[in-house]
Protein backbone atom coordinates (compact mmCIF):
# COMPACT_ATOMS: atom_id res chain seq x y z
CA UNK A 1 0.00 0.00 0.00
CA UNK A 2 2.91 2.36 0.65
CA UNK A 3 3.88 2.34 -3.02
CA UNK A 4 0.28 2.88 -4.11
CA UNK A 5 -0.13 5.77 -1.66
CA UNK A 6 3.05 7.40 -2.94
CA UNK A 7 1.93 7.04 -6.53
CA UNK A 8 -1.48 8.52 -5.73
CA UNK A 9 0.07 11.35 -3.74
CA UNK A 10 2.40 12.16 -6.62
CA UNK A 11 -0.62 12.28 -8.94
CA UNK A 12 -2.19 15.04 -6.81
CA UNK A 13 0.91 17.21 -7.04
CA UNK A 14 1.64 16.50 -10.69
CA UNK A 15 -1.65 16.26 -12.61
CA UNK A 16 0.20 16.14 -15.93
CA UNK A 17 1.35 12.61 -15.01
CA UNK A 18 -1.88 11.53 -13.33
CA UNK A 19 -2.91 9.19 -16.14
CA UNK A 20 0.53 7.57 -16.21
CA UNK A 21 0.58 7.16 -12.41
CA UNK A 22 -2.85 5.58 -12.49
CA UNK A 23 -1.64 3.13 -15.13
CA UNK A 24 1.35 2.29 -12.95
CA UNK A 25 -0.95 1.62 -10.02
CA UNK A 26 -3.17 -0.62 -12.12
CA UNK A 27 -0.19 -2.50 -13.55
CA UNK A 28 1.31 -3.00 -10.10
CA UNK A 29 -2.01 -4.25 -8.75
CA UNK A 30 -2.41 -6.65 -11.67
CA UNK A 31 1.11 -7.99 -11.18
CA UNK A 32 0.49 -8.51 -7.49
CA UNK A 33 -2.78 -10.29 -8.18
CA UNK A 34 -1.18 -12.48 -10.85
CA UNK A 35 1.68 -13.41 -8.54
CA UNK A 36 -0.74 -14.24 -5.74
CA UNK A 37 -2.91 -16.35 -8.04
CA UNK A 38 0.15 -18.12 -9.43
CA UNK A 39 1.38 -18.99 -5.94
CA UNK A 40 -2.06 -20.22 -4.92
CA UNK A 41 -2.30 -22.28 -8.11
CA UNK A 42 1.09 -23.86 -7.49
CA UNK A 43 0.12 -24.76 -3.92
CA UNK A 44 -3.21 -26.18 -5.06
CA UNK A 45 -1.57 -28.11 -7.88
CA UNK A 46 0.95 -29.56 -5.45
CA UNK A 47 -1.83 -30.74 -3.14
CA UNK A 48 -3.76 -32.21 -6.07
CA UNK A 49 -0.68 -34.02 -7.35
CA UNK A 50 0.06 -35.50 -3.95
CA UNK A 51 -3.52 -36.65 -3.43
CA UNK A 52 -3.75 -38.04 -6.94
CA UNK A 53 -0.66 -40.14 -6.41
CA UNK A 54 -2.15 -41.44 -3.18
CA UNK A 55 -5.12 -42.71 -5.24
CA UNK A 56 -3.32 -43.79 -8.43
CA UNK A 57 -2.10 -47.35 -8.85
CA UNK A 58 0.90 -46.77 -11.12
CA UNK A 59 1.32 -50.50 -11.74
CA UNK A 60 -2.19 -50.75 -13.13
CA UNK A 61 -1.86 -47.60 -15.21
CA UNK A 62 1.31 -48.90 -16.85
CA UNK A 63 -0.76 -51.67 -18.41
CA UNK A 64 -3.58 -49.59 -19.88
CA UNK A 65 -3.83 -46.92 -22.55
CA UNK A 66 -3.11 -43.24 -22.01
CA UNK A 67 -6.69 -42.48 -23.00
CA UNK A 68 -7.98 -44.54 -20.08
CA UNK A 69 -5.46 -42.93 -17.75
CA UNK A 70 -6.56 -39.46 -18.85
CA UNK A 71 -10.18 -40.34 -18.12
CA UNK A 72 -9.38 -41.71 -14.66
CA UNK A 73 -7.12 -38.79 -13.79
CA UNK A 74 -9.70 -36.25 -14.98
CA UNK A 75 -12.36 -37.90 -12.80
CA UNK A 76 -10.07 -38.00 -9.77
CA UNK A 77 -9.07 -34.38 -10.36
CA UNK A 78 -12.69 -33.21 -10.43
CA UNK A 79 -13.41 -35.09 -7.23
CA UNK A 80 -10.39 -33.66 -5.43
CA UNK A 81 -11.16 -30.14 -6.67
CA UNK A 82 -14.65 -30.42 -5.22
CA UNK A 83 -13.21 -31.55 -1.90
CA UNK A 84 -10.67 -28.71 -1.99
CA UNK A 85 -13.46 -26.24 -2.81
CA UNK A 86 -11.08 -24.64 -5.28
CA UNK A 87 -11.95 -22.86 -8.48
CA UNK A 88 -9.87 -23.51 -11.58
CA UNK A 89 -10.51 -22.49 -15.13
CA UNK A 90 -11.01 -25.18 -17.73
CA UNK A 91 -7.49 -24.51 -19.05
CA UNK A 92 -5.97 -24.83 -15.57
CA UNK A 93 -7.88 -28.04 -14.93
CA UNK A 94 -6.66 -29.53 -18.21
CA UNK A 95 -3.14 -28.39 -17.39
CA UNK A 96 -3.24 -30.27 -14.08
CA UNK A 97 -4.49 -33.39 -15.87
CA UNK A 98 -1.70 -33.17 -18.47
CA UNK A 99 0.97 -32.66 -15.84
CA UNK A 100 -0.15 -35.71 -13.88
CA UNK A 101 -0.16 -37.76 -17.10
CA UNK A 102 3.41 -36.64 -17.69
CA UNK A 103 4.27 -37.81 -14.17
CA UNK A 104 2.72 -41.23 -14.80
CA UNK A 105 3.95 -41.94 -18.32
CA UNK A 106 6.85 -39.54 -18.76
CA UNK A 107 9.29 -37.36 -16.87
CA UNK A 108 7.01 -34.76 -15.34
CA UNK A 109 7.89 -31.13 -16.18
CA UNK A 110 10.60 -32.35 -18.56
CA UNK A 111 8.17 -34.16 -20.84
CA UNK A 112 7.09 -31.14 -22.96
CA UNK A 113 10.76 -30.19 -23.35
CA UNK A 114 11.69 -33.70 -24.47
CA UNK A 115 8.96 -33.53 -27.10
CA UNK A 116 10.34 -30.29 -28.58
CA UNK A 117 12.53 -31.26 -31.57
CA UNK A 118 14.37 -27.91 -31.49
CA UNK A 119 15.82 -28.53 -28.01
CA UNK A 120 19.29 -30.08 -27.87
CA UNK A 121 20.13 -29.82 -24.16
CA UNK A 122 18.02 -29.72 -21.00
CA UNK A 123 19.82 -28.36 -17.92
CA UNK A 124 18.12 -28.62 -14.53
CA UNK A 125 19.78 -26.57 -11.77
CA UNK A 126 17.78 -27.61 -8.72
CA UNK A 127 14.00 -27.89 -8.71
CA UNK A 128 13.24 -24.26 -9.58
CA UNK A 129 15.51 -23.57 -12.54
CA UNK A 130 15.45 -25.31 -15.92
CA UNK A 131 17.38 -24.09 -18.97
CA UNK A 132 17.35 -25.49 -22.49
CA UNK A 133 19.53 -25.02 -25.52
CA UNK A 134 17.29 -24.16 -28.44
CA UNK A 135 18.80 -23.36 -31.83
CA UNK A 136 22.25 -23.05 -30.29
CA UNK A 137 21.34 -20.64 -27.47
CA UNK A 138 20.62 -21.23 -23.79
CA UNK A 139 17.26 -19.91 -22.62
CA UNK A 140 15.41 -20.18 -19.31
CA UNK A 141 12.07 -21.99 -19.26
CA UNK A 142 9.01 -21.63 -17.07
CA UNK A 143 9.05 -25.35 -16.25
CA UNK A 144 9.57 -26.15 -12.57
CA UNK A 145 9.64 -29.08 -10.21
CA UNK A 146 7.60 -28.76 -7.03
CA UNK A 147 10.62 -29.35 -4.80
CA UNK A 148 13.89 -31.27 -4.69
CA UNK A 149 12.03 -34.44 -3.70
CA UNK A 150 9.96 -34.20 -6.88
CA UNK A 151 13.13 -33.70 -8.94
CA UNK A 152 14.82 -36.68 -7.27
CA UNK A 153 11.81 -38.85 -8.04
CA UNK A 154 12.12 -38.01 -11.75
CA UNK A 155 15.90 -38.57 -11.66
CA UNK A 156 15.38 -42.00 -10.09
CA UNK A 157 12.78 -42.79 -12.73
CA UNK A 158 15.27 -41.91 -15.48
CA UNK A 159 18.09 -43.96 -13.98
CA UNK A 160 15.90 -46.96 -13.17
CA UNK A 161 15.18 -47.33 -16.89
CA UNK A 162 18.88 -47.96 -17.54
CA UNK A 163 19.67 -49.95 -14.40
CA UNK A 164 21.56 -47.18 -12.60
CA UNK A 165 21.07 -45.41 -9.31
CA UNK A 166 22.28 -42.31 -7.53
CA UNK A 167 22.65 -41.84 -3.77
CA UNK A 168 25.07 -40.41 -1.23
CA UNK A 169 27.53 -43.24 -1.85
CA UNK A 170 27.33 -42.68 -5.63
CA UNK A 171 26.45 -38.98 -5.99
CA UNK A 172 27.51 -38.70 -9.65
CA UNK A 173 26.11 -40.76 -12.52
CA UNK A 174 26.64 -40.61 -16.27
CA UNK A 175 24.28 -42.75 -18.36
CA UNK A 176 22.74 -43.24 -21.77
CA UNK A 177 18.98 -43.55 -22.19
CA UNK A 178 17.33 -46.06 -24.48
CA UNK A 179 16.82 -43.39 -27.15
CA UNK A 180 20.54 -42.56 -27.11
CA UNK A 181 20.29 -39.36 -25.06
CA UNK A 182 23.07 -38.77 -22.54
CA UNK A 183 22.24 -38.04 -18.92
CA UNK A 184 24.46 -36.68 -16.17
CA UNK A 185 23.30 -36.41 -12.56
CA UNK A 186 25.06 -34.94 -9.54
CA UNK A 187 23.34 -34.57 -6.19
CA UNK A 188 24.08 -33.11 -2.74
CA UNK A 189 26.41 -32.94 -0.92
CA UNK A 190 28.49 -32.43 -4.09
CA UNK A 191 25.83 -30.18 -5.65
CA UNK A 192 25.30 -27.40 -3.13
CA UNK A 193 21.98 -26.04 -4.43
CA UNK A 194 20.07 -29.27 -4.96
CA UNK A 195 20.13 -32.08 -7.53
CA UNK A 196 21.58 -31.19 -10.94
CA UNK A 197 20.39 -32.98 -14.07
CA UNK A 198 21.84 -32.51 -17.56
CA UNK A 199 20.33 -34.20 -20.62
CA UNK A 200 22.00 -34.13 -24.05
CA UNK A 201 19.30 -35.04 -26.54
CA UNK A 202 19.98 -37.72 -29.12
CA UNK A 203 19.26 -36.39 -32.59
CA UNK A 204 17.61 -39.16 -34.58
CA UNK A 205 17.94 -37.31 -37.88
CA UNK A 206 21.56 -37.58 -38.93
CA UNK A 207 22.82 -34.46 -40.67
CA UNK A 208 24.23 -34.84 -44.15
CA UNK A 209 27.21 -33.07 -45.67
CA UNK A 210 24.75 -31.04 -47.75
CA UNK A 211 22.98 -29.95 -44.56
CA UNK A 212 26.27 -28.76 -43.06
CA UNK A 213 26.82 -26.59 -46.13
CA UNK A 214 23.27 -25.26 -45.99
CA UNK A 215 23.68 -24.44 -42.28
CA UNK A 216 26.94 -22.62 -43.09
CA UNK A 217 28.86 -25.04 -40.88
CA UNK A 218 31.15 -25.92 -43.80
CA UNK A 219 31.79 -25.03 -47.43
CA UNK A 220 31.67 -27.35 -50.45
CA UNK A 221 35.47 -27.08 -50.75
CA UNK A 222 36.06 -28.19 -47.17
CA UNK A 223 33.60 -31.07 -47.48
CA UNK A 224 35.22 -32.18 -50.74
CA UNK A 225 38.68 -32.21 -49.14
CA UNK A 226 37.47 -34.05 -46.02
CA UNK A 227 35.58 -36.56 -48.15
CA UNK A 228 38.79 -37.26 -50.03
CA UNK A 229 40.71 -37.56 -46.76
CA UNK A 230 38.28 -40.16 -45.39
CA UNK A 231 38.10 -42.16 -48.61
CA UNK A 232 41.89 -41.98 -48.90
CA UNK A 233 42.22 -43.47 -45.40
CA UNK A 234 43.89 -40.52 -43.69
CA UNK A 235 43.71 -40.41 -39.89
CA UNK A 236 41.48 -37.54 -38.75
CA UNK A 237 41.02 -35.86 -35.37
CA UNK A 238 38.05 -33.54 -34.79
CA UNK A 239 38.79 -30.97 -32.08
CA UNK A 240 36.37 -28.64 -30.32
CA UNK A 241 34.74 -27.56 -27.09
CA UNK A 242 31.69 -28.99 -25.36
CA UNK A 243 28.62 -28.79 -27.56
CA UNK A 244 30.58 -27.57 -30.57
CA UNK A 245 29.27 -30.34 -32.82
CA UNK A 246 32.19 -32.79 -32.83
CA UNK A 247 30.03 -35.92 -32.84
CA UNK A 248 27.75 -34.46 -35.51
CA UNK A 249 30.73 -33.83 -37.78
CA UNK A 250 32.14 -37.28 -37.00
CA UNK A 251 28.81 -38.79 -38.05
CA UNK A 252 28.93 -36.88 -41.33
CA UNK A 253 32.52 -37.86 -42.11
CA UNK A 254 31.87 -41.51 -41.25
CA UNK A 255 29.32 -41.51 -44.04
CA UNK A 256 32.19 -41.33 -46.53
CA UNK A 257 33.57 -44.72 -45.42
CA UNK A 258 32.98 -47.44 -48.00
CA UNK A 259 30.00 -49.72 -47.46
CA UNK A 260 32.06 -52.92 -47.49
CA UNK A 261 34.59 -51.93 -44.79
CA UNK A 262 34.54 -53.47 -41.31
CA UNK A 263 34.22 -50.61 -38.83
CA UNK A 264 34.62 -50.90 -35.06
CA UNK A 265 33.29 -47.97 -33.02
CA UNK A 266 34.23 -47.35 -29.39
CA UNK A 267 32.29 -44.86 -27.26
CA UNK A 268 31.57 -43.92 -23.67
CA UNK A 269 27.94 -43.31 -24.61
CA UNK A 270 26.84 -44.61 -28.00
CA UNK A 271 25.96 -41.63 -30.19
CA UNK A 272 27.34 -42.48 -33.61
CA UNK A 273 24.83 -43.31 -36.33
CA UNK A 274 26.83 -45.17 -38.94
CA UNK A 275 24.76 -46.38 -41.86
CA UNK A 276 27.19 -48.98 -43.19
CA UNK A 277 26.26 -52.66 -42.98
CA UNK A 278 29.44 -53.99 -41.34
CA UNK A 279 29.65 -52.01 -38.09
CA UNK A 280 30.62 -53.39 -34.67
CA UNK A 281 29.63 -51.05 -31.83
CA UNK A 282 31.42 -51.19 -28.47
CA UNK A 283 30.54 -49.16 -25.38
CA UNK A 284 32.36 -48.72 -22.08
CA UNK A 285 30.86 -49.95 -18.83
CA UNK A 286 31.07 -48.11 -15.50
CA UNK A 287 31.84 -49.87 -12.24
CA UNK A 288 28.92 -51.33 -10.29
CA UNK A 289 27.94 -50.21 -6.79
CA UNK A 290 30.70 -52.42 -5.35
CA UNK A 291 33.25 -50.67 -7.56
CA UNK A 292 33.83 -53.68 -9.82
CA UNK A 293 33.15 -54.53 -13.44
CA UNK A 294 34.39 -51.34 -15.09
CA UNK A 295 35.50 -51.63 -18.72
CA UNK A 296 37.37 -48.53 -19.91
CA UNK A 297 37.93 -47.25 -23.43
CA UNK A 298 41.55 -48.36 -23.39
CA UNK A 299 40.52 -51.99 -22.91
CA UNK A 300 38.04 -51.71 -25.77
CA UNK A 301 40.63 -50.15 -28.09
CA UNK A 302 43.07 -52.97 -27.33
CA UNK A 303 40.34 -55.55 -27.88
CA UNK A 304 39.21 -53.88 -31.11
CA UNK A 305 42.67 -54.46 -32.59
CA UNK A 306 42.01 -58.20 -32.28
CA UNK A 307 38.73 -57.98 -34.19
CA UNK A 308 40.21 -57.44 -37.65
CA UNK A 309 38.96 -53.87 -38.01
CA UNK A 310 39.50 -51.97 -41.24
CA UNK A 311 38.59 -48.73 -39.48
CA UNK A 312 38.53 -47.82 -35.81
CA UNK A 313 36.36 -44.88 -34.78
CA UNK A 314 36.68 -43.68 -31.18
CA UNK A 315 33.84 -41.36 -30.21
CA UNK A 316 36.12 -39.26 -28.01
CA UNK A 317 39.67 -39.87 -26.89
CA UNK A 318 40.06 -38.59 -23.34
CA UNK A 319 42.57 -40.74 -21.44
CA UNK A 320 45.22 -43.41 -21.61
CA UNK A 321 43.61 -45.00 -24.67
CA UNK A 322 45.30 -42.21 -26.68
CA UNK A 323 48.53 -44.24 -26.80
CA UNK A 324 46.77 -47.35 -28.09
CA UNK A 325 44.89 -45.24 -30.62
CA UNK A 326 48.16 -43.79 -31.94
CA UNK A 327 49.72 -47.23 -32.13
CA UNK A 328 46.70 -48.51 -34.06
CA UNK A 329 47.01 -45.62 -36.53
CA UNK A 330 50.70 -46.39 -36.93
CA UNK A 331 50.32 -50.14 -37.42
CA UNK A 332 48.12 -50.53 -40.45
CA UNK A 333 44.77 -49.23 -39.21
CA UNK A 334 44.69 -46.19 -41.47
CA UNK A 335 41.51 -44.20 -41.84
CA UNK A 336 40.80 -43.98 -38.12
CA UNK A 337 38.68 -41.12 -36.80
CA UNK A 338 38.19 -39.65 -33.35
CA UNK A 339 37.27 -36.46 -31.50
CA UNK A 340 38.94 -34.59 -28.65
CA UNK A 341 38.05 -31.70 -26.35
CA UNK A 342 40.42 -28.86 -27.23
CA UNK A 343 40.24 -25.18 -28.15
CA UNK A 344 42.64 -25.28 -31.09
CA UNK A 345 44.55 -27.79 -33.23
CA UNK A 346 47.72 -27.04 -31.26
CA UNK A 347 45.86 -27.63 -27.99
CA UNK A 348 44.54 -30.92 -29.40
CA UNK A 349 48.10 -32.14 -30.04
CA UNK A 350 49.19 -31.04 -26.56
CA UNK A 351 46.26 -32.85 -24.96
CA UNK A 352 47.13 -36.05 -26.79
CA UNK A 353 50.71 -35.69 -25.53
CA UNK A 354 49.39 -35.37 -21.98
CA UNK A 355 47.11 -38.39 -22.35
CA UNK A 356 49.97 -40.54 -23.64
CA UNK A 357 52.08 -39.43 -20.67
CA UNK A 358 49.23 -40.58 -18.38
CA UNK A 359 49.54 -44.12 -19.75
CA UNK A 360 52.51 -44.71 -17.46
CA UNK A 361 54.96 -46.09 -20.01
CA UNK A 362 57.42 -43.26 -19.47
CA UNK A 363 58.00 -42.60 -23.16
CA UNK A 364 60.31 -39.67 -23.95
CA UNK A 365 58.40 -36.60 -25.09
CA UNK A 366 60.29 -36.53 -28.38
CA UNK A 367 59.22 -40.12 -29.10
CA UNK A 368 55.60 -39.28 -28.25
CA UNK A 369 55.59 -36.30 -30.60
CA UNK A 370 57.19 -38.34 -33.36
CA UNK A 371 54.46 -40.95 -32.98
CA UNK A 372 51.73 -38.28 -33.04
CA UNK A 373 53.22 -36.71 -36.18
CA UNK A 374 53.38 -40.11 -37.85
CA UNK A 375 49.86 -41.18 -36.85
CA UNK A 376 47.65 -38.10 -37.29
CA UNK A 377 47.19 -36.56 -40.72
CA UNK A 378 44.48 -33.92 -40.28
CA UNK A 379 43.07 -31.93 -37.33
CA UNK A 380 39.67 -30.30 -37.89
CA UNK A 381 38.67 -27.56 -35.46
CA UNK A 382 34.97 -26.93 -34.90
CA UNK A 383 33.40 -24.38 -32.60
CA UNK A 384 30.15 -22.85 -31.45
CA UNK A 385 30.07 -19.14 -32.20
CA UNK A 386 28.53 -16.39 -30.08
CA UNK A 387 25.32 -16.44 -32.15
CA UNK A 388 24.79 -20.12 -31.31
CA UNK A 389 25.78 -21.47 -34.72
CA UNK A 390 28.36 -24.23 -35.08
CA UNK A 391 30.93 -24.30 -37.83
CA UNK A 392 34.32 -25.62 -38.86
CA UNK A 393 36.83 -22.92 -37.95
CA UNK A 394 39.99 -24.48 -39.37
CA UNK A 395 41.49 -27.52 -41.05
CA UNK A 396 45.16 -28.23 -40.35
CA UNK A 397 47.51 -30.81 -41.83
CA UNK A 398 50.09 -32.45 -39.58
CA UNK A 399 53.25 -32.31 -41.65
CA UNK A 400 55.72 -34.09 -39.36
CA UNK A 401 57.99 -33.49 -36.39
CA UNK A 402 60.97 -31.17 -36.21
CA UNK A 403 63.09 -31.50 -33.12
CA UNK A 404 60.67 -31.53 -30.19
CA UNK A 405 57.73 -29.99 -32.06
CA UNK A 406 54.83 -31.42 -34.05
CA UNK A 407 54.57 -29.32 -37.21
CA UNK A 408 51.22 -28.30 -38.71
CA UNK A 409 50.04 -26.05 -41.50
CA UNK A 410 46.62 -24.49 -42.01
CA UNK A 411 44.65 -25.49 -45.10
CA UNK A 412 41.37 -23.68 -44.35
CA UNK A 413 40.73 -20.98 -41.78
CA UNK A 414 37.74 -18.94 -40.63
CA UNK A 415 37.85 -15.21 -41.35
CA UNK A 416 35.60 -13.19 -39.07
CA UNK A 417 34.00 -9.86 -39.84
CA UNK A 418 32.29 -8.87 -36.61
CA UNK A 419 28.62 -9.23 -35.72
CA UNK A 420 25.72 -8.23 -37.97
CA UNK A 421 22.71 -6.22 -36.79
CA UNK A 422 20.68 -9.39 -36.30
CA UNK A 423 23.36 -10.82 -33.99
CA UNK A 424 24.80 -13.34 -36.43
CA UNK A 425 28.57 -13.67 -36.69
CA UNK A 426 29.83 -12.52 -40.08
CA UNK A 427 32.33 -15.12 -41.24
CA UNK A 428 33.90 -16.81 -44.22
CA UNK A 429 35.70 -20.17 -44.24
CA UNK A 430 38.46 -19.78 -46.82
CA UNK A 431 41.47 -21.73 -48.10
CA UNK A 432 44.79 -20.15 -47.20
CA UNK A 433 46.42 -21.03 -50.52
CA UNK A 434 48.46 -24.04 -49.39
CA UNK A 435 48.20 -27.34 -51.21
CA UNK A 436 48.52 -30.04 -48.52
CA UNK A 437 51.19 -32.71 -48.68
CA UNK A 438 48.60 -35.46 -48.32
CA UNK A 439 47.28 -34.72 -51.82
CA UNK A 440 50.08 -36.90 -53.17
CA UNK A 441 48.90 -39.83 -51.02
CA UNK A 442 45.33 -39.31 -52.17
CA UNK A 443 46.43 -39.21 -55.81
CA UNK A 444 48.15 -42.56 -55.35
CA UNK A 445 44.84 -43.87 -53.98
CA UNK A 446 43.02 -42.63 -57.08
CA UNK A 447 41.49 -39.55 -55.42
CA UNK A 448 42.02 -36.24 -57.19
CA UNK A 449 41.68 -32.93 -55.36
CA UNK A 450 41.88 -30.06 -57.82
CA UNK A 451 44.15 -27.11 -57.15
CA UNK A 452 41.11 -24.79 -57.28
CA UNK A 453 39.96 -26.19 -53.92
CA UNK A 454 42.97 -24.58 -52.24
CA UNK A 455 43.21 -21.29 -54.15
CA UNK A 456 43.24 -18.29 -51.77
CA UNK A 457 40.26 -15.97 -51.91
CA UNK A 458 39.54 -12.45 -50.68
CA UNK A 459 38.55 -12.26 -47.04
CA UNK A 460 36.24 -9.28 -47.55
CA UNK A 461 32.75 -9.35 -46.13
CA UNK A 462 30.99 -7.07 -48.57
CA UNK A 463 28.72 -9.79 -49.96
CA UNK A 464 26.51 -12.48 -48.44
CA UNK A 465 27.85 -15.86 -47.44
CA UNK A 466 28.35 -18.17 -50.37
CA UNK A 467 29.43 -21.74 -49.92
CA UNK A 468 32.02 -21.41 -52.67
CA UNK A 469 33.33 -18.06 -51.46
Amino acid sequence: MALIDRLRGRAHHAPVYAAQSGAEVDRFAREQEAAKRSAEYQQLKSRIHNRLFDHIDLTRFSKVSETRVAQDIAELTRRILQEEEALLTADERQRVVSEVQHEVFGLGPLEPLLQDPLINDILVNGHAQIYVERSGKLVATEARFRDDLHLMRIIEKILTQVGRRVDESTPMVDARLEDGSRVNVIIPPLALDGPILSIRRFQEDKLSAEALIELRSATPEVIRVLEGAVKGRLNLVISGGTGAGKTTLLNVLSGFVAENERIVTIEDSAELQLQQAHVVRLETRPANVEGRGQVAQRELVINALRMRPERIIVGEVRGTEALDMLQAMNTGHDGSLTTIHANSPRDAIMRIETMVAMSGFGLPLQAVRAQIASAIDVVIQIERLSDGTRCISSVHEVTGAEGDAVMMQAIFTLKRGGVAEDGTVVRRLVPVGVRPHFCQRLTQAGIQLGAELFDPRPSGFDRPWEGAA
